[in-house]
């Protein structure tokens, strides 16, 4: 190599953006709230009403958290809360920012790895999913049991420092967390499946033969996120729960066409068995 080959080459390592640090977030929401979170929860598509079940000590845009990406999805607010749902102490991240939007997986999972430097423990990830198993229906809410990632990335692809990289997955949800989500759905008198979640990059939906593979796969219901965030909160060594609200039914299922606004529509009118299921839930943590 030349020497003008290698200067350009440094030149470019040189240049390249600094990943953000979690430490500098959790630093600044140190300065807003004392609480302590035991549980953190992505509230996707579906979930923005569960705001309702907190009891907030500190709401933080976004974007003013250093290193969290802003969203610029509807149904996806982009604050930070945290506060109380019942007597437990949760970070509730309202929205998410997606690998379709153009954003890295870095910066998609950025706010799993604030939640695992903040101290939390457990984390719940929530999303807007279409339905695939032919006993789903709209308004229904999926446990996930496990997963199948078809986005053709995974987040710690190129990902150094002290943590493995060759994470296991063979409990990539916690068998106790996902009995408790069993539970508080019966409390909220909401119908609740066990099932496999399926990631797709977006944002096009799927196409009717590419359902029909998926369930040939095993997938019970297909979305558009919270694998990259699982993937990297086990390799923080969170314990992982998983929910689905089951908005619409997946390509070539229904008589409609799929649409964005069916979407949230779906999700406004599950939003009250959404937050009371999720109210249940976190009374199973301890108080801080």
């Amino acid at each position: 190599m030349s020497l003008n080959a290698k200067n350009r080459s440094a030149s470019r390592r040189k240049s390249a953006p600094a990943s953000p640090d979690p430490a500098a977030a959790v630093r600044f929401i140190r300065r807003h709230t004392r609480l302590q979170p035991v549980l953190a929860m992505v509230l996707g598509s579906s979930f923005r009403e569960v705001e309702a079940v907190c009891d907030v000590d500190a709401e933080i845009p976004f974007n003013r958290v250093p290193g969290l990406p802003a969203t610029g999805v509807e149904g996806h607010a982009g604050r930070l809360l945290v506060g109380r749902v019942g007597p437990t102490p949760v970070l509730m991240l309202s929205g998410r920012c997606h690998f379709y939007e153009g954003h890295t997986l870095a910066d998609v999972t950025f706010p799993v790895r604030v939640a695992a430097a903040l101290g939390v423990e457990t984390l719940l990830l929530t999303n807007a999913a279409g339905g695939i198993n032919p006993r789903f229906r709209p308004g229904d809410f999926m446990i996930l049991r496990d997963h199948i990632n078809l986005m053709g990335v995974n987040p710690l692809c190129g990902c150094g420092g002290p943590l493995p990289r060759f994470v296991d997955l063979s409990e990539a949800y916690d068998p106790e967390l996902q009995r408790r989500l069993r539970t508080a759905a019966r409390q909220a008198g909401a119908r609740g499946h066990a099932g496999v979640y399926l990631a797709v990059s977006g944002p096009s939906y799927e196409t009717p033969a590419e359902i029909r593979a998926f369930a040939r796969l095993g997938a019970d219901a297909v979305g558009m996120s919270t694998v990259p965030e699982t993937i990297v909160a086990r390799q923080c060594g969170l314990r992982v729960a998983g929910l689905s609200c089951i908005t619409n039914l997946a390509a070539g299922r229904g008589n409609t066409a799929i649409s964005h606004e069916e979407v949230l529509e779906a999700g406004r009118r599950a939003a009250r068995q959404a937050g009371e299921l999720i109210r249940h839930f976190a009374a199973t943590f301890p108080s801080g």
